[in-house]
């Protein structure tokens, strides 16, 4: 019991020590963080990473997709089917909010 009682009151202690140079330490961590994502060299390297992954993904499903063939089930080679169609070219948006482009 008594180690409970003295973890209530580091616990109590930290809490009350962390807020008060925790919201000004936040802000600080947040606005360097935006800083960060708005620069146009870390905006353009994310762009060039998931534009790289798409083609990876693509090259992997074909790949895949020859060595796999007949042996996928028909409910999913169904969906696969269907997902293709209302997708269309490729063009848009995909299934997690990203562009194509």
């Amino acid at each position: 019991m008594r180690y409970r009682l003295t973890f209530v009151a580091g616990l109590a202690l930290g809490y009350v020590l962390g807020t008060r140079a925790g919201r000004e330490r936040y802000e600080q961590l947040k606005k360097s963080g935006q800083r960060i994502a708005h620069n146009p060299a870390v905006r353009n390297t994310a762009e060039s990473a998931a534009l790289q992954g798409r083609e990876f993904a693509g090259k992997a499903f074909h790949t895949v997709s020859e060595k796999v063939g007949d042996r996928v089930p028909d409910s999913v080679a169904g969906r696969v089917r269907s997902l293709r169609e209302r997708n269309g070219s490729g063009g848009g948006e995909d299934d997690w909010g990203t562009s194509n482009t």
